[in-house]
């Protein structure tokens, strides 16, 4: 029973990979820079998330890394899906570098 259950979760595993979009993955098989995070946001969130990222006319991040997924983290700054976040497209590094920096709030 137990092979059973470790092989059904493997399997899960590898169809969600799998089902994971191109740009995600490759920004997850980075390793992201704080210091080079720390100033994406500044430039780029920080006007609606607040400097300390603790809520202005977007909510807070504070513990954000612990609320949301990293790959729901992705798709929240790169679909612009909720208005009135605009559509954000960083290359796979700067997006790796700015999750870094999310995961110390």
């Amino acid at each position: 029973m137990t092979v059973f259950v470790v092989l059904l979760m493997l399997t899960i595993g590898i169809i969600a990979s799998q089902r994971m979009e191109p740009y995600a993955r490759d920004v997850l098989a980075l390793k992201g820079n704080l210091v080079q995070g720390r100033a994406i946001f500044q430039m780029n969130c920080a006007g609606c998330h607040g400097s300390q990222a603790d809520g202005r006319v977007g909510p807070s991040l504070l513990d954000v890394s612990s609320r949301k997924s990293k790959v729901s983290i992705i798709h929240q700054v790169t679909s612009g899906q909720t208005p009135p976040m605009p559509q954000f497209q960083p290359s796979p590094q700067e997006m790796a570098d700015l999750l870094s920096y999310l995961e110390t709030l």
